[in-house]
């Protein structure tokens, strides 16, 4: 009997694609993407990347306004914006209500984000794109949250 697996959105990098703002990517353990081979169907994207920033990039942090701006000052919401949205119309094509995203960054932090400062302060928060899903009921899960995710939603 075959089981269909559910499609899982996954921040690109931590399947180890080079789109980080340094130009590298934090690739998880092999065990882990296995495990999430085993039970998912993994849809990769980059929010920054389809909000047309490029790889390497200025590193961005939310500020207390809730405006995003590069370590140079410039105020780059509108691309965080687009790549929301982009990634919202590939959880609607690829019909995913689940998405494994990495901690800490600005588009796809939960449930910590850097406080805007630039000196790696961290607070309680959300990227971007994690606001974007939550409002569509696109449940997000962090790198550290692998063996909730499958037990959750897993199918095998």
């Amino acid at each position: 009997m075959n089981i269909k697996k559910k499609n899982l959105l996954i921040s690109a990098c931590l399947l180890g694609i080079a789109c980080r703002y340094d130009g590298r990517s934090l690739p998880l353990a092999q065990y882990d993407l296995d495990c999430l081979i085993n039970h998912f169907t993994l849809i990769p994207f980059c929010p920054e990347q389809l909000g047309g920033l490029p790889t390497p990039r200025i590193p961005a942090e939310i500020q207390v306004d809730g405006r995003i701006r590069n370590a140079e000052g410039k105020d780059i919401s509108p691309n965080f914006h687009r790549g929301a949205e982009a990634a919202l119309l590939i959880a609607r094509i690829g019909q995913s209500d689940l998405a494994l995203m990495k901690s800490l960054s600005p588009s796809c932090g939960k449930p910590e984000i850097y406080d805007g400062t630039f000196r790696k302060i961290t607070v309680p928060g959300k990227g971007i794109t994690v606001k974007y899903f939550d409002r569509e009921g696109i449940k997000v899960y962090n790198e550290h949250e692998i063996e909730i995710l499958i037990k959750e939603n897993g199918n095998v």
